[in-house]
């Protein structure tokens, strides 16, 4: 399920011309584990990490190691994994990184 900061950034991608990428793209054979938005022959991976400032699911003790034990397990497969927060995704930061990867 998409949620309302990564349609935010996928409207924001589309404006700034970026393409190639699939959203919810379930990496892993045997688990349920989705990246946000991945470039899959490159490998590349965009992860938004909602409620970092109200206390969701990503800062709990649970959550963050849960999402560590994803994003290891994406990184022995090969995956190169960006993380950004909501207000990152908000004010611009993270379409910055995200062109900056994209074009060089």
């Amino acid at each position: 399920m998409v949620s309302n900061l990564e349609l935010m950034l996928h409207l924001q991608m589309q404006a700034a011309g970026i393409t190639g990428y699939m959203m919810e793209f379930k990496f892993h054979p045997v688990r349920r584990w989705r990246f946000d938005f991945c470039w899959v022959e490159r490998k590349l991976v965009v992860e938004v990490e909602g409620g970092t400032w109200s206390g969701g699911r990503h800062t709990t003790g649970s959550g963050f190691r849960k999402d560590c034990e994803k994003y290891n397990y994406a990184a022995s497969m090969g995956y190169l994994v960006f993380r950004f927060t909501s207000d990152m995704v908000k004010n611009g930061e993270a379409i910055n990184w995200i062109e900056e990867m994209i074009n060089g």
